[in-house]
Protein backbone atom coordinates (compact mmCIF):
# COMPACT_ATOMS: atom_id res chain seq x y z
CA UNK A 1 0.00 0.00 0.00
CA UNK A 2 1.14 3.29 -0.84
CA UNK A 3 1.59 5.93 2.07
CA UNK A 4 -0.81 9.33 1.75
CA UNK A 5 0.63 11.94 3.68
CA UNK A 6 -1.54 14.80 5.31
CA UNK A 7 -2.26 16.20 2.29
CA UNK A 8 -4.09 13.30 0.92
CA UNK A 9 -1.15 13.01 -1.96
CA UNK A 10 0.50 10.00 -2.91
CA UNK A 11 4.40 10.50 -2.85
CA UNK A 12 5.65 10.48 -6.70
CA UNK A 13 8.19 7.82 -6.88
CA UNK A 14 11.57 9.04 -8.87
CA UNK A 15 9.86 12.57 -9.21
CA UNK A 16 11.52 15.70 -7.92
CA UNK A 17 9.68 17.87 -5.74
CA UNK A 18 7.96 20.79 -7.35
CA UNK A 19 8.46 23.61 -5.20
CA UNK A 20 7.32 27.36 -5.27
CA UNK A 21 9.35 30.22 -2.98
CA UNK A 22 7.19 33.24 -2.72
CA UNK A 23 9.09 36.99 -1.11
CA UNK A 24 11.31 39.38 -2.95
CA UNK A 25 14.64 41.00 -2.66
CA UNK A 26 17.92 39.69 -1.14
CA UNK A 27 15.41 37.51 1.05
CA UNK A 28 13.83 34.97 -1.62
CA UNK A 29 17.09 34.90 -3.14
CA UNK A 30 18.65 33.40 -0.59
CA UNK A 31 16.23 30.94 -0.46
CA UNK A 32 16.15 30.60 -4.48
CA UNK A 33 20.26 29.90 -4.28
CA UNK A 34 19.62 27.38 -1.53
CA UNK A 35 16.81 25.62 -3.47
CA UNK A 36 18.12 25.15 -7.06
CA UNK A 37 20.55 22.69 -5.04
CA UNK A 38 18.18 20.19 -3.95
CA UNK A 39 15.81 20.48 -6.71
CA UNK A 40 15.48 21.16 -10.45
CA UNK A 41 11.84 21.87 -10.46
CA UNK A 42 11.98 25.23 -8.95
CA UNK A 43 8.91 28.39 -9.46
CA UNK A 44 9.79 31.96 -7.96
CA UNK A 45 6.84 34.22 -7.16
CA UNK A 46 7.99 37.70 -6.51
CA UNK A 47 6.52 40.98 -5.05
CA UNK A 48 5.40 43.54 -8.07
CA UNK A 49 5.18 46.81 -5.37
CA UNK A 50 9.31 47.91 -5.51
CA UNK A 51 9.30 51.65 -6.54
CA UNK A 52 12.88 53.32 -5.48
CA UNK A 53 16.40 52.61 -7.13
CA UNK A 54 16.36 51.66 -10.98
CA UNK A 55 13.02 49.54 -10.84
CA UNK A 56 11.37 52.71 -9.61
CA UNK A 57 12.98 54.76 -12.02
CA UNK A 58 11.69 52.48 -14.52
CA UNK A 59 8.28 52.04 -13.23
CA UNK A 60 7.71 56.02 -13.28
CA UNK A 61 9.19 56.72 -16.49
CA UNK A 62 7.35 53.81 -18.85
CA UNK A 63 4.68 52.16 -16.53
CA UNK A 64 6.46 48.70 -16.27
CA UNK A 65 6.84 46.49 -13.64
CA UNK A 66 9.40 47.04 -11.21
CA UNK A 67 12.04 44.30 -12.37
CA UNK A 68 14.27 44.82 -10.03
CA UNK A 69 13.38 42.03 -7.40
CA UNK A 70 12.56 39.58 -10.60
CA UNK A 71 16.03 40.17 -12.16
CA UNK A 72 17.40 39.21 -8.37
CA UNK A 73 15.22 35.99 -8.71
CA UNK A 74 16.81 34.84 -12.11
CA UNK A 75 20.38 36.26 -10.71
CA UNK A 76 20.10 33.52 -8.04
CA UNK A 77 18.65 30.75 -9.93
CA UNK A 78 21.72 30.88 -12.23
CA UNK A 79 24.16 27.90 -12.21
CA UNK A 80 27.49 27.59 -10.23
CA UNK A 81 29.16 27.10 -13.13
CA UNK A 82 31.37 29.48 -15.72
CA UNK A 83 28.03 30.19 -17.76
CA UNK A 84 25.94 30.88 -14.66
CA UNK A 85 28.51 33.00 -12.55
CA UNK A 86 28.90 35.26 -16.13
CA UNK A 87 25.40 36.02 -16.44
CA UNK A 88 24.72 36.29 -12.72
CA UNK A 89 27.32 39.26 -12.71
CA UNK A 90 25.87 40.51 -15.85
CA UNK A 91 22.25 40.77 -14.94
CA UNK A 92 23.39 42.40 -11.34
CA UNK A 93 25.96 45.13 -12.95
CA UNK A 94 24.92 48.90 -12.62
CA UNK A 95 26.17 51.36 -14.54
CA UNK A 96 28.26 54.30 -13.12
CA UNK A 97 28.06 57.25 -14.74
CA UNK A 98 26.81 61.62 -14.17
CA UNK A 99 24.29 60.11 -16.84
CA UNK A 100 20.86 59.14 -17.14
CA UNK A 101 21.92 55.49 -17.04
CA UNK A 102 23.52 55.63 -14.21
CA UNK A 103 22.58 53.29 -11.31
CA UNK A 104 20.39 51.09 -13.80
CA UNK A 105 20.54 47.17 -13.78
CA UNK A 106 21.69 45.83 -16.78
CA UNK A 107 18.91 43.08 -16.05
CA UNK A 108 16.30 45.45 -15.40
CA UNK A 109 16.69 47.16 -18.87
CA UNK A 110 16.64 43.85 -20.40
CA UNK A 111 13.88 42.42 -18.93
CA UNK A 112 11.76 45.77 -19.83
CA UNK A 113 13.23 46.11 -23.18
CA UNK A 114 11.61 42.06 -23.45
CA UNK A 115 8.67 43.19 -22.37
CA UNK A 116 8.41 45.64 -24.85
CA UNK A 117 9.13 43.63 -27.66
CA UNK A 118 7.02 40.59 -26.75
CA UNK A 119 4.16 42.42 -24.47
CA UNK A 120 3.82 39.78 -22.87
CA UNK A 121 5.51 39.41 -18.96
CA UNK A 122 5.71 35.76 -18.39
CA UNK A 123 7.16 35.11 -22.28
CA UNK A 124 9.63 37.78 -21.76
CA UNK A 125 10.79 36.12 -18.13
CA UNK A 126 10.98 32.84 -19.41
CA UNK A 127 13.27 34.03 -22.33
CA UNK A 128 15.62 35.84 -20.08
CA UNK A 129 15.51 32.67 -17.74
CA UNK A 130 16.53 30.63 -20.78
CA UNK A 131 19.54 33.14 -21.55
CA UNK A 132 21.12 32.69 -18.39
CA UNK A 133 20.30 28.54 -17.90
CA UNK A 134 18.38 29.56 -14.75
CA UNK A 135 17.63 26.62 -12.85
CA UNK A 136 13.99 27.28 -12.48
CA UNK A 137 11.28 29.96 -13.69
CA UNK A 138 10.55 33.75 -12.62
CA UNK A 139 7.02 34.57 -12.10
CA UNK A 140 5.67 38.12 -10.99
CA UNK A 141 3.04 37.89 -8.68
CA UNK A 142 0.14 40.21 -10.23
CA UNK A 143 0.89 41.66 -13.90
CA UNK A 144 0.27 45.00 -12.59
CA UNK A 145 2.63 47.69 -10.68
CA UNK A 146 1.15 47.65 -7.21
CA UNK A 147 1.80 50.40 -4.13
CA UNK A 148 2.71 49.21 -0.67
CA UNK A 149 0.49 51.47 1.92
CA UNK A 150 1.14 50.88 5.62
CA UNK A 151 -0.13 51.71 9.19
CA UNK A 152 2.32 53.15 11.16
CA UNK A 153 3.14 54.54 14.40
CA UNK A 154 5.06 56.80 15.49
CA UNK A 155 6.13 58.18 11.50
CA UNK A 156 6.00 61.95 12.56
CA UNK A 157 9.08 63.18 14.26
CA UNK A 158 7.94 64.18 18.22
CA UNK A 159 4.24 62.19 17.89
CA UNK A 160 5.47 58.79 19.02
CA UNK A 161 1.84 57.46 19.42
CA UNK A 162 -0.07 58.72 16.51
CA UNK A 163 -0.94 56.85 13.56
CA UNK A 164 0.00 57.81 9.98
CA UNK A 165 -0.83 56.42 6.59
CA UNK A 166 2.74 55.46 4.59
CA UNK A 167 2.29 55.01 0.87
CA UNK A 168 5.37 53.23 -1.26
CA UNK A 169 7.63 50.50 -0.50
CA UNK A 170 11.05 52.45 -0.32
CA UNK A 171 8.94 54.98 2.65
CA UNK A 172 7.52 51.94 4.65
CA UNK A 173 11.12 50.14 4.36
CA UNK A 174 13.00 53.31 6.25
CA UNK A 175 10.23 54.64 8.55
CA UNK A 176 11.07 54.89 11.92
CA UNK A 177 7.67 53.83 13.77
CA UNK A 178 6.09 50.74 14.12
CA UNK A 179 4.68 49.20 10.81
CA UNK A 180 1.07 47.71 12.08
CA UNK A 181 -0.61 46.40 8.65
CA UNK A 182 0.00 46.83 4.55
CA UNK A 183 -2.56 46.96 2.09
CA UNK A 184 -2.08 46.95 -1.49
CA UNK A 185 -2.65 49.78 -3.97
CA UNK A 186 -4.92 48.56 -5.65
CA UNK A 187 -6.24 46.78 -3.30
CA UNK A 188 -7.69 43.32 -5.15
CA UNK A 189 -5.16 42.91 -8.02
CA UNK A 190 -5.49 40.11 -9.88
CA UNK A 191 -2.86 37.60 -9.96
CA UNK A 192 -1.17 36.17 -12.35
CA UNK A 193 -2.37 32.63 -13.65
CA UNK A 194 0.73 31.07 -13.55
CA UNK A 195 2.04 31.85 -10.75
CA UNK A 196 -1.78 30.43 -9.12
CA UNK A 197 -1.39 27.52 -11.03
CA UNK A 198 2.19 26.72 -9.54
CA UNK A 199 1.18 27.23 -6.08
CA UNK A 200 -1.68 24.47 -6.56
CA UNK A 201 0.47 22.28 -8.65
CA UNK A 202 3.28 22.26 -5.72
CA UNK A 203 4.63 19.89 -3.54
CA UNK A 204 5.76 22.51 -1.08
CA UNK A 205 5.65 26.28 -0.95
CA UNK A 206 7.88 28.37 0.91
CA UNK A 207 7.04 31.79 2.44
CA UNK A 208 10.07 34.20 3.50
CA UNK A 209 12.84 35.55 4.47
CA UNK A 210 12.54 38.61 3.29
CA UNK A 211 11.69 41.53 3.82
CA UNK A 212 8.36 41.14 5.74
CA UNK A 213 5.88 43.58 5.12
CA UNK A 214 7.26 44.57 1.90
CA UNK A 215 8.46 40.98 0.45
CA UNK A 216 6.67 38.72 2.10
CA UNK A 217 3.05 39.57 3.34
CA UNK A 218 2.19 41.24 0.37
CA UNK A 219 1.67 37.56 -1.51
CA UNK A 220 -1.22 37.39 0.81
CA UNK A 221 -2.92 40.26 0.14
CA UNK A 222 -3.47 38.79 -3.62
CA UNK A 223 -7.21 37.61 -2.86
CA UNK A 224 -6.45 34.96 -6.03
CA UNK A 225 -2.82 34.02 -4.86
CA UNK A 226 -4.43 33.90 -1.38
CA UNK A 227 -6.83 31.44 -2.46
CA UNK A 228 -4.39 29.18 -4.19
CA UNK A 229 -2.41 29.17 -0.96
CA UNK A 230 -5.33 28.42 1.02
CA UNK A 231 -6.47 25.72 -1.41
CA UNK A 232 -3.06 24.09 -2.15
CA UNK A 233 -2.75 20.40 -1.08
CA UNK A 234 1.14 21.63 -0.90
CA UNK A 235 3.13 21.49 2.52
CA UNK A 236 3.77 24.92 3.40
CA UNK A 237 7.23 26.14 4.87
CA UNK A 238 7.37 29.76 6.17
CA UNK A 239 11.22 30.90 6.93
CA UNK A 240 12.21 33.03 9.17
CA UNK A 241 14.22 36.19 9.01
CA UNK A 242 17.88 35.91 10.36
CA UNK A 243 17.58 39.46 12.23
CA UNK A 244 14.81 42.29 12.11
CA UNK A 245 15.26 44.45 9.51
CA UNK A 246 16.02 48.25 10.83
CA UNK A 247 12.82 50.50 9.97
CA UNK A 248 10.54 48.25 8.43
CA UNK A 249 10.75 45.26 11.65
CA UNK A 250 12.72 47.00 14.09
CA UNK A 251 12.67 45.41 17.44
CA UNK A 252 10.68 42.27 16.33
CA UNK A 253 11.11 39.17 18.08
CA UNK A 254 10.61 35.63 15.45
CA UNK A 255 6.96 35.00 17.49
CA UNK A 256 6.10 39.22 16.12
CA UNK A 257 7.00 37.90 12.93
CA UNK A 258 4.65 35.10 12.77
CA UNK A 259 2.29 37.19 14.79
CA UNK A 260 1.91 40.18 12.24
CA UNK A 261 1.79 37.07 9.33
CA UNK A 262 -1.54 35.59 11.07
CA UNK A 263 -2.68 39.04 11.41
CA UNK A 264 -3.00 39.69 7.55
CA UNK A 265 -4.01 36.29 6.81
CA UNK A 266 -5.98 34.57 9.73
CA UNK A 267 -6.98 31.30 7.71
CA UNK A 268 -3.42 30.54 5.63
CA UNK A 269 -2.10 27.91 7.74
CA UNK A 270 1.76 26.13 7.61
CA UNK A 271 3.31 22.90 8.44
CA UNK A 272 6.66 24.27 9.56
CA UNK A 273 8.11 27.33 10.75
CA UNK A 274 12.07 27.44 9.85
CA UNK A 275 14.15 29.58 11.93
CA UNK A 276 18.00 29.97 12.64
CA UNK A 277 18.79 28.68 16.51
CA UNK A 278 20.98 31.61 17.37
CA UNK A 279 17.98 34.30 16.03
CA UNK A 280 15.66 32.36 18.64
CA UNK A 281 16.46 33.74 22.02
CA UNK A 282 12.45 32.27 23.29
CA UNK A 283 11.75 29.36 21.51
CA UNK A 284 9.25 28.66 23.68
CA UNK A 285 7.05 31.93 22.59
CA UNK A 286 8.34 31.07 18.99
CA UNK A 287 6.79 27.87 19.19
CA UNK A 288 3.36 28.90 20.69
CA UNK A 289 3.10 31.62 17.55
CA UNK A 290 3.72 28.49 15.26
CA UNK A 291 0.85 27.20 16.69
CA UNK A 292 -1.88 29.52 15.71
CA UNK A 293 -0.53 28.49 12.13
CA UNK A 294 -1.01 24.86 12.77
CA UNK A 295 2.90 24.41 12.25
CA UNK A 296 5.98 23.29 14.22
CA UNK A 297 9.30 24.72 14.91
CA UNK A 298 12.15 23.63 12.75
CA UNK A 299 15.70 25.34 14.50
CA UNK A 300 18.79 24.78 12.10
CA UNK A 301 21.89 26.63 11.86
CA UNK A 302 21.97 28.58 8.38
CA UNK A 303 23.19 31.43 8.77
CA UNK A 304 26.84 32.26 7.35
CA UNK A 305 30.01 32.65 8.97
CA UNK A 306 30.11 36.13 9.37
CA UNK A 307 26.74 37.49 10.24
CA UNK A 308 25.70 38.99 13.48
CA UNK A 309 24.36 35.68 14.80
CA UNK A 310 28.08 34.69 14.45
CA UNK A 311 30.10 37.61 15.33
CA UNK A 312 30.25 40.22 12.99
CA UNK A 313 29.12 41.57 9.09
CA UNK A 314 25.40 41.41 7.82
CA UNK A 315 22.59 39.20 8.47
CA UNK A 316 22.76 36.61 5.64
CA UNK A 317 21.86 32.83 4.99
CA UNK A 318 24.10 30.23 4.07
CA UNK A 319 23.58 28.10 1.15
CA UNK A 320 24.54 25.08 1.61
CA UNK A 321 23.36 25.12 5.47
CA UNK A 322 19.80 26.42 4.41
CA UNK A 323 19.62 23.91 1.52
CA UNK A 324 20.05 21.34 4.28
CA UNK A 325 18.08 22.34 6.10
CA UNK A 326 15.20 22.53 3.33
CA UNK A 327 16.05 19.18 2.43
CA UNK A 328 15.67 18.11 5.95
CA UNK A 329 12.34 19.27 6.62
CA UNK A 330 11.25 17.76 2.92
CA UNK A 331 12.66 14.28 4.33
CA UNK A 332 10.87 14.44 7.81
CA UNK A 333 7.41 15.78 6.07
CA UNK A 334 7.27 13.66 2.99
CA UNK A 335 10.40 13.54 0.71
CA UNK A 336 8.77 12.59 -2.50
CA UNK A 337 11.17 9.81 -4.23
CA UNK A 338 14.89 10.52 -5.10
CA UNK A 339 15.96 14.21 -6.05
CA UNK A 340 19.60 13.97 -7.18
Amino acid sequence: MRRIGRTGRAPRRGAQPKVVALGGGMGLSASLTALRRITGDLTAVVTVADDGGSSGRLRDELGVLPPGDLRKALAALCGDDDWGRTWSEVVQHRFKSEGALHDHAVGNLLIVALWEQLGDHVQALDLVGKLLGAHGRVLPMSAVPLELEALVRGHESGRPQALSRVRGQATVALTPGEVLQVVLVPHDPPAVPEAVQAVLDADWVILGPGSWFSSVIPHLLVPELLDALTRTKARRVLSLNLAPQPGETDGFSPQRHVEVLVQHAPKLAFDVVLADRAAVPDQESLSLAAERLGASVQLAPVAAAGDPLTGGGSARHDPELLAAAYDRIFRMHGRIGPWR
